[in-house]
């Protein structure tokens, strides 16, 4: 094998490890009142994280209307750590809305994966 073709199929592994990995999916997702007429949104991500290249670098908390909420920006891989949870607490989430979509974010594919409706306690 030439210098030049092993580059070429290092580089296509590359890519194709970034592709396998594929879009981030919330799996569960919890909101709780946190007594300061805010909310506590703690969010389980599993995305096949493979390091800097495509990593679920995200999560949103999104109205019926479209309308973003919230958001918490996760500004590390987590390869190791899959499935995993994390939290964003002072969430205003407005007292005519029931209910509000969680998505997940990666670095390389965006939005897409499986997504979570959460009724809004009260």
């Amino acid at each position: 094998m030439t210098h030049k073709s092993a580059l070429l199929a290092a580089g296509l592994l590359l890519l194709s490890a970034s592709v396998w990995a594929g879009e981030a999916d919330v799996l569960d997702a919890s909101i709780d009142p946190d007594g300061r007429g805010t909310y506590r949104v703690t969010v389980t991500v599993r995305h096949a994280d493979t390091g800097w290249d495509h990593y679920a670098d995200g999560w949103e908390v999104v109205a019926p209307d479209g309308t973003v909420l919230a958001t918490r920006t996760l500004f590390h891989p987590h390869v190791d750590e899959q499935p995993f949870t994390r939290s964003l607490s002072g969430v205003d989430i407005p007292a005519e809305i029931g209910q509000v979509t969680i998505r997940a974010h990666d670095s390389v594919d965006g939005y897409g994966g499986a997504e979570l409706v959460v009724d809004v306690p009260r």
